[in-house]
């Protein structure tokens, strides 16, 4: 009797752990699992557009295939795009001052989940200075950096918060040269940096950001810089009239009597062309002459009465403190 009865519990017991078991493998397929948000990453090309740049909103997924459920697209709260797969979406950013808000509805199997952009708009200026890159007065061009110049790169972002502009002053900046971070020269209100031509490069590639102070704004851009060869140009020097800059001498110049020639190197540097660094080299029918002058960028010329001819006039000026910064020039002159 007492073996009936645990034999009739036992069996009691596993037919209960056997409905249990049944019941919940029945429901198992129907349980509803949390979807993460975080499952889903979202991403803005350009990140930061500029007023009226195409700008395109793609998402991607780890763990859903996005390519077979339906994704809603709604723009400032209007629905604009909805299809099977549909995981890009592109628009214009606004103009300065406004945001455009995008809302990505994504229906997978396990639950619906947003995602939401905000597109910004920012306007960055760089302007960049060779700074001790030389040119003669009343130059109406930009003084180009050959190698080894210091050149300073100035950042002008334009970034609206609603109705006002944020002070560029206010801003944090980091600077990136050649897609390298600067540490040195980043930091709050840092927006120029200074750097030196590189002379194994064929051009530097300045970038920056800058972000407003709670991070809420940001704008991007950058700027490619090439060094430029530095070129000697002969003009004629009247006593009265000082340089004739109206024609550069050329090959077949002819004078007559006395005459004063002035070279001005264009983009050598240091800008001031007297400085020590600069060794003037004058040479005529290749033989090297003196210049007594203060201004070695200057030679007198002189004929004779009843004598003509042609000789040649050479310059050649080079920088001792940078090796590759040397500027020739070589003229013909008739008398």
């Amino acid at each position: 009797m007492i073996q009936y009865n645990y034999t009739m519990k036992f069996r009691f017991l596993l037919a209960y752990i056997f409905t249990i078991l049944i019941v919940f493998g029945l429901m198992l397929p129907f349980r509803t699992f949390a979807v993460s948000e975080s499952s889903v990453s979202v991403s803005l090309a350009p990140e930061n557009p500029a007023p009226g740049e195409d700008t395109t909103i793609t998402l991607s997924s780890y763990g859903s295939n996005l390519d077979s459920v339906s994704i809603s697209w709604f723009l400032n709260g209007k629905k604009v795009s909805s299809g099977i797969g549909e995981k890009s979406f592109s628009t214009k950013a606004p103009a300065p001052g406004l945001v455009a808000t995008v809302r990505a509805v994504i229906s997978l199997p396990d639950g619906v989940i947003e995602k939401n952009v905000t597109i910004r708009p920012s306007v960055m200026v760089l302007l960049w200075q060779a700074n001790d890159s030389y040119v003669p007065p009343f130059y109406r061009g930009k003084a180009m950096p050959t190698s080894g110049s210091d050149i300073k790169v100035v950042a002008m972002p334009e970034i609206r918060n609603k109705s006002a502009a944020v002070s560029s002053k206010n801003m944090t900046y980091a600077w990136q040269r050649n897609y390298n971070n600067d540490v040195g020269g980043s930091g709050y209100g840092k927006n120029f940096f200074i750097y030196s031509n590189d002379y194994l490069e064929n051009s530097d590639n300045i970038g920056v950001t800058a972000s407003t102070v709670d991070g809420q704004f940001s704008s991007t851009a950058s700027i490619s810089v090439g060094p430029s060869q530095p070129q000697i140009l002969f003009y004629k020097y009247d006593s009265g009239m000082g340089t004739l800059w109206e024609q550069a001498l050329e090959d077949g110049h002819k004078i007559q009597g006395d005459e004063v020639v002035i070279a001005e190197p264009y983009f050598i540097s240091p800008k001031e062309i007297q400085s020590p660094s600069l060794l003037w080299s004058w040479f005529i029918n290749d033989s090297q002459i003196e210049i007594l002058s203060f201004r070695k960028n200057t030679v007198p010329l002189r004929v004779e009465n009843g004598i003509s001819g042609e000789s040649k006039l050479r310059l050649q000026v080079e920088n001792k403190d940078q090796i590759l910064e040397t500027a020739s020039k070589e003229i013909s002159i008739e008398f």
